[in-house]
């Protein structure tokens, strides 16, 4: 059976500014209709591929697709089926929120018959009526945000990129766009995003790719980034610390004495967990509550890029 066309194809694309190799040899594969997160710390070139793919800056060696086209030969094409929302809203403050959309219609020569309509959704899809007729100057972050991602789908883009789209923005705001988001991909729009939320990348993405040292040093779903790495850990709390003692006395954890609590390592496996707790019952230790914490993708951008022991990632 023949695999899908994906959305974005890259094949060591390489990307060096004078001394400095910022990309070395990435490999992507991005599906069409999915939310593709690309994580890195500041520095790891996480920009510097959105700009590559988006048209605005050349690779030096590699082979790119996006929406089927090959660049930098079809850049033309391919930014006919694009749209880009950056770290900064490319939002003219002194006009309104209409004003904005119907500019941002005109920019990309749709039919004028066919704009006041467009505009008009798109005030509905990201609930901006109630300041459409407002200069966008007064707008706050979370809705300066949402004009920015409604302006970059007046062309109805086949992907959509958004790189850092949240960043400043209040807890409130950033849970409204994620549900934007996660919308736009549940209607067939291929979403390429950058974030330095590791919630977020977990929220939304249904693949997920570190970026380190120029290369990608992991690939896959958030869970299977997740089982990368040994991070879980069984919690136990006890109504006594005369009982935190005894319990410490059977399995090897880490004590909380002010909290009456102790971690105990595990995989998260049921047989694993099982035991541990049948051990403590066999020596007749009472556990007041006790849960299980799972790796975080925390625990797996720490580990795979700033962390020295390599012990606590699975090979």
């Amino acid at each position: 059976m023949t695999r899908p066309v994906p959305a974005i194809d890259v094949r060591g694309l390489r990307k060096s500014f004078g001394p400095t190799t910022v990309l070395d040899g990435v490999d992507l594969r991005v599906d069409t209709g999915s939310v593709f997160a690309l994580l890195g710390a500041n520095g790891a070139g996480k920009s510097t591929t959105v700009r590559i793919l988006t048209t605005l800056l050349r690779p030096d060696a590699g082979t790119v697709t996006v929406a089927g086209l090959p660049l930098p030969a079809r850049a033309h094409a391919v930014r006919e089926n694009i749209a880009l929302t950056g770290q900064y809203a490319a939002i003219d403050d002194a006009l309104t929120g209409t004003e904005n959309l119907r500019l941002a219609a005109r920019l990309a020569h749709l039919p004028s018959a066919a704009i006041p309509g467009r505009v008009r959704d798109l005030i509905e899809r990201f609930d901006l009526a109630h300041v459409a007729d407002r200069r966008a100057g007064t707008y706050s972050g979370g809705t300066m945000r949402r004009l920015d991602i409604a302006m970059s789908l007046v062309a109805s883009p086949q992907v959509l990129f958004l790189d850092e789209p949240t960043t400043g923005l209040d807890p409130r705001s950033r849970l409204v766009m994620w549900e934007a988001i996660r919308e736009l991909a549940d209607d067939g729009v291929t979403i390429f995003l950058t974030t330095q939320y590791l919630e977020e990348a977990d929220r939304l993405a249904d693949r997920i790719a570190v970026l380190d040292g120029g290369r990608i040093v992991a690939e896959g779903t958030p869970d299977e980034l997740k089982s990368l790495v040994r991070g879980g850990y069984l919690e136990l709390r006890f109504a006594t610390d005369a009982d935190l003692t005894r319990a410490a006395s059977v399995l090897d954890g880490e004590i909380d004495r002010a909290a009456l609590t102790l971690q105990v390592h595990t995989d998260g496996d049921l047989p694993h967990v099982a035991t541990l707790l049948e051990r403590l019952a066999a020596e007749a230790v009472p556990v007041e509550k006790f849960g299980l914490h799972s790796p975080t993708l925390d625990d797996v951008f720490l580990t795979l890029t700033g962390s020295t022991d390599e012990t606590k990632v699975v090979r």
